[in-house]
């Protein structure tokens, strides 16, 4: 079973371009947010992982479709999913506007498992990685 976080945030000024609308490259800083969320809540902390099992998983991978722009001190909600931790950890994300859950962005990433500090690629993930994900 996939698993999902939410995390409530709040648009702040310097996210801001000069159309007061949110800079296209800060929405993957939002995906970020979730993404590492999501890997708390299920307990997985990526950086002691890195170092005590010597793996990294580095973001391969991203896709993203604005669909409404969010503005200056906009309250949304940004969504992870992971939808696949076999061969590689895929997520999916979606930012909606809080209280009309108006639809503004849905993007998508790809992390691979790479062994530290040699920067092999692994082609499957970790069991522990995979079972914590619902895999």
């Amino acid at each position: 079973m996939s698993k999902s976080c939410e995390v409530h945030l709040k648009v702040a000024f310097h996210d801001l371009d000069p159309l007061q609308i949110v800079w296209h490259g800060n929405y993957l800083k939002y995906f970020d947010i979730a993404r590492f969320a999501l890997f708390d809540s299920v307990g997985i902390d990526l950086y002691a992982y890195m170092l005590e099992k010597k793996y990294t998983f580095p973001v391969t991978r991203t896709a993203m479709k604005h669909i409404q722009p969010l503005r200056a001190f906009e309250e949304f909600v940004c969504k992870a999913t992971c939808t696949e931790a076999q061969y590689k950890i895929a997520m999916t994300f979606e930012i909606r506007k809080t209280g009309n859950g108006i639809l503004c962005a849905r993007g998508s990433s790809e992390q691979l498992a790479v062994r530290f500090p040699a920067m092999e690629m692994e082609f499957m993930i970790p069991d522990d990685i995979r079972t914590a994900l619902g895999f």
